[in-house]
């Protein structure tokens, strides 16, 4: 599929949303920002699969136009874009998001149009995949790294290099012990960047079984 690179997924959501809700959201996502409504979304820390996710809104007035004989949109709605490349399969990474923060989905989502609310998932599911633009060409520049391979990398790099800054001033001894201890503290950072392996079994059933049904 174009929209995987290794074991990265990329993910785009366009989804309508009434005029009248595009500074409700706006004023919602900054008091996402105060103390008030953190702790709502606490549970996006546990969810390690993300690389990036973004949600942006575009008003009808705003859709570009590539020449002047391109006529404009006559649009009824503006519209509410999610971005998101994460690791895993869709199913994991939509049911983490519903399990983690189903009011802070629904606070993000609500007022879009015929929205079903996170749960339960199987309506949340349909919409998402309704509004889904599958993406035509995607790159990753590290396809076989997961998020949590990126954390480790930059950690083990941050910790070579304060190890070297201070090794010419070592003796052969000190040198083997701090290495050793080194050694001991990266061991869970160090591993080879491989495929995944396959995610679910049913779930690809199921959905073989779904286009049957079809």
């Amino acid at each position: 599929m174009s929209n995987i690179a290794g074991k990265a997924y990329a993910m785009s959501v366009c989804s309508p949303i009434p005029w009248y809700s595009v500074w409700l959201k706006k004023l919602i996502f900054w008091a996402v920002g105060t103390p008030l409504f953190k702790p709502r979304l606490n549970g996006l820390l546990t969810l390690s699969l993300i690389h990036y996710a973004r949600w942006v809104i575009v008003k009808p007035s705003q859709f570009p136009r590539l020449s002047e004989d391109q006529p404009r949109e006559k649009l009824s709605y503006s519209y509410y874009f999610f971005f998101s490349n994460f690791n895993g399969s869709w199913l994991q990474y939509v049911d983490s998001f519903s399990s983690a923060i189903p009011d802070g989905l629904d606070m993000f989502w609500k007022w879009g149009v015929k929205y079903p609310k996170s749960v339960p998932m199987r309506p949340f599911h349909e919409h998402i995949l309704f509004h889904q633009i599958w993406t035509e060409h995607y790159y990753s520049a590290y396809p076989m790294a997961s998020s949590n391979d990126v954390k480790s990398a930059k950690r083990v790099k941050d910790e070579l290099l304060e190890f070297i800054a201070h090794a010419e001033e070592e003796t052969p001894e000190d040198f083997q012990k701090r290495y050793d201890r080194l050694m001991l503290e990266l061991q869970h950072d160090l591993s080879w960047m491989e495929p995944s392996p396959v995610v679910s079994l049913s779930a690809a059933a199921v959905a073989k079984r779904r286009e049957r049904e079809t």
